[in-house]
């Protein structure tokens, strides 16, 4: 009987609070990403309701339309936003190792930190939110603008749309960055915030393949 109760008292008790909850800031931010996710599915059904009852503006020789768009410049432009998810997500793998910043000299990659490679995807986000603008300005030139027909009017609507997400995330970043310079210790909550804008980064990223391919490819 008195082994029975060493036995009984050896043996650990159930650690109370060890219980592993969701993070209710990245819980928060994926609920709001399919929010999100739902005013996209809008503006693709707005895309293809108005394909589907004025497609005489995307065939050939409308003057508008499909056959205006500089495809390849379009398609580099896409390819700095995707390049810049990689950076963000290297961005989030030095965050989780709670590195803020590089341990070396610049040009040593290796030993860069959440700060480099946060800033290096802010600066090519800047660059596709710029190619945008400038790609906006030659469409202009040839007619296309949101007041010239259904097809300007939808294609500024939709891709300006997701510009406006692409800023609001190069904020973001700027926000990250800073609060990582003002905190006297890289913590979970810092590292926490790098993870959840790189959510909303890879969303928009997602979002503009899925944008491209409708827009730009399926013609």
């Amino acid at each position: 009987m008195a082994s029975a109760q060493a036995v009984q008292s050896s043996t650990p008790s159930p650690a109370r609070g060890s219980v592993n909850r969701p993070n209710i800031v990245s819980v928060g931010v994926i609920v709001w990403l399919a929010s999100e996710l739902m005013f996209f599915a809008g503006l693709f059904a707005m895309y293809f309701t108005i394909r589907s009852v004025a497609p005489q503006l995307w065939e050939a020789g409308s003057g508008t339309g499909p056959e205006v768009l500089n495809v390849p410049f379009s398609t580099a432009n896409t390819v700095i936003l995707v390049i810049s998810s990689f950076w963000c997500q290297f961005g989030v793998f030095a965050a989780e190792r709670f590195q803020p910043r590089r341990r070396g000299r610049l040009w040593q990659v290796g030993t860069w930190g959440m700060q480099e490679w946060f800033v290096l995807t802010y600066v090519f986000g800047a660059i596709f939110v710029t190619g945008q603008v400038f790609e906006y300005a030659e469409l202009a030139v040839e007619g296309v603008t949101i007041a010239s027909d259904a097809y300007g009017s939808v294609f500024i609507l939709t891709t300006g749309f997701h510009g406006i997400h692409v800023l609001g995330g190069l904020v973001a970043f700027l926000m990250v960055i800073g609060r990582s310079f003002a905190a006297k210790r890289f913590g979970h909550q810092e590292a926490t915030s790098a993870i959840v804008v790189s959510y909303y980064w890879h969303f928009v990223d997602v979002v503009w393949i899925g944008l491209f391919t409708v827009i730009y490819i399926l013609r």
